[in-house]
């Protein structure tokens, strides 16, 4: 019988996970510039321009629940998903390919809803649906799409670019999406035994949209090109503010301060979480599934970027040695921690 001790993927947690299976991967080919370790892997498409790839994968009873889930909605987030990984490139999604795991409780006409949301994200997107896969599941509906964008590599953002006294942007409110999840979760329980279930989302819309069809910041990206900012690192919200800026600091090899009081929060986050006694902070640092945009410039462009009008400046990058902390509004500082998934 072998000694050897079993090591369970919680303790490692998502990214130390990646790590460890991703550390002797190797590049053998001239065309790969960048592979594991960003959004997107980039691959050289002559001398100026290059591919960004991503590939995501959507598991049912773990990313979603069809019980509360419109499936042309959750098509609409699949492309979304995709495609926030190449604009966190600073690059514009071209095509995407979707394969899909079906198990037999799926319908036709189920599979026919799921692809008219794909289909409208990508029109609405400017993106090519070229192609993809679909084989039998025993375990319900597994997504998985892949997306590819272009760039001018003299524009493309890496996670690994921000510098010291950099400020560090967001785009849009933060947390709605997991207070989308909370709303729904709430009321599937409530609802749980009822004959002709009438669910109360009346003036929380906004978080259901945040969660159910979160939109894709290409807006954010045309504005950047149009007032000529190339920010010096980028990476889409999807596992909650502070994961992201943690991983943004590891790349980069430096520190943060992120100000509680500049943290973007809407209204309607704010008074679910009250109602249901979360707390809204918690919810925009570790709630994800935002796909709002977090990127650094130099302080420099401040005035530049604030009148984009569309981005809040929530903090700034600072030596490695000084760690990376959430500031409050009496000066304490809390360090941050990623959740990661937990399964």
């Amino acid at each position: 019988m072998s000694d050897k001790r079993r090591t369970e993927i919680a303790e490692l947690g998502e990214f130390g996970l990646i790590d460890l299976l991703t550390k002797d991967a190797t590049k053998s080919n001239k065309s790969t510039l960048r592979g594991v370790g960003d959004d997107c892997a980039v691959v050289a498409a002559g001398r100026d321009d290059a591919l960004v790839i991503s590939t995501d994968v959507m598991l049912e009873g773990v990313d979603f629940d069809l019980t509360y889930f419109p499936l042309k909605h959750l098509g609409y987030k699949a492309v979304t998903v995709g495609v926030s990984d190449v604009l966190a490139m600073n690059a514009r999604p071209e095509q995407i390919m979707l394969s899909l795991g079906v198990s037999s409780k799926m319908s036709v006409e189920a599979l026919q809803d799921l692809y008219e949301g794909v289909n409208f994200a990508c029109k609405e997107l400017g993106v090519d649906l070229v192609g993809g896969d679909t084989s039998a599941s025993m375990t319900g509906l597994v997504i998985n799409i892949t997306t590819i964008g272009r760039a001018k590599r003299k524009v493309l953002t890496y996670r690994s670019g921000a510098q010291f006294n950099d400020l560090i942007c967001v785009t849009g409110a933060l947390g709605g999406a997991y207070m989308g999840l909370n709303l729904l979760e709430r009321e599937k329980r409530v609802l749980r035994d009822v004959q002709n279930p009438e669910p109360q989302f009346k003036g929380y819309e906004y978080l259901l949209q945040s969660y159910l069809k979160p939109r894709a910041r290409k807006d954010i990206i045309d504005a950047l090109a149009e007032d000529g900012i190339v920010p010096t690192s980028m990476i889409d919200i999807s596992d909650g503010l502070a994961s992201e800026v943690l991983q943004l600091c590891k790349a980069s090899q430096c520190g943060a301060r992120i100000y509680l009081d500049r943290i973007p929060i809407a209204q309607q986050t704010n008074n679910l979480a009250d109602e249901l006694h979360r707390d809204p902070v918690v919810a925009a640092l570790n709630g994800g599934e935002d796909y709002e945009l977090l990127f650094t410039v130099p302080l420099a462009m401040q005035e530049k970027v604030m009148r984009m009008g569309m981005v809040d400046v929530i903090g700034h990058i600072t030596r490695p040695t000084a760690g990376a902390y959430l500031v409050t509004p009496d000066g304490s500082d809390i360090e941050l921690k990623a959740q990661g998934f937990k399964r």
